[in-house]
């Protein structure tokens, strides 16, 4: 096995593609009003919300216990509807010497695809691949989805 690699997961949504894609690229702060089990807090550190290069600050819970990760905005797409993260700081680079998440939605169809790219490099062997991370933002956007289905 080696050290880096990337999980990838594909979901379908239910609810408007422009909707989800301005939570993650305008709006985060208002993603632990939607997933408060999951998120808890969505902070600026530094920046502009929306704009590449600012610094946000994540309170999340992973396998029930409580997290913390600062990340920079690396990449936003509009017409893909695209925004990466990558980690600075906090609990995941405790384990992972790199760490990025993308969100980005598709349509197939009529369909509004949400995927989810993380790539990682871990520290060492020992490390496990980083499935508890990408089931986080599965449930994530489950739960922005029927935020968005219910209103």
């Amino acid at each position: 096995m080696g050290l880096k690699g990337k999980l990838i997961s594909q979901t379908e949504i239910k609810g408007c593609k422009d909707l989800f894609h301005e939570m993650f690229r305008h709006k985060p702060h208002n993603i632990p009003n939607v997933t408060p089990k999951l998120i808890q807090a969505v902070n600026l550190h530094e920046g502009d919300w929306g704009t590449v290069g600012s610094v946000i600050n994540w309170n999340y819970t992973l396998d029930g216990k409580e997290e913390v990760v600062k990340a920079v905005v690396e990449d936003i797409d509009e017409e893909k509807r695209l925004v990466t993260f990558r980690a600075l700081e906090g609990h995941v680079i405790e384990q992972y010497n790199a760490f990025k998440a993308t969100v980005h939605i598709e349509n197939e169809g009529e369909n509004n695809l949400v995927l989810w790219t993380v790539e990682y490099e871990k520290q060492n062997e020992d490390v496990p691949e980083p499935l508890s991370y990408l089931q986080l933002y599965l449930n994530m956007t489950k739960d922005i989805d029927a935020h968005h289905v219910n209103q």
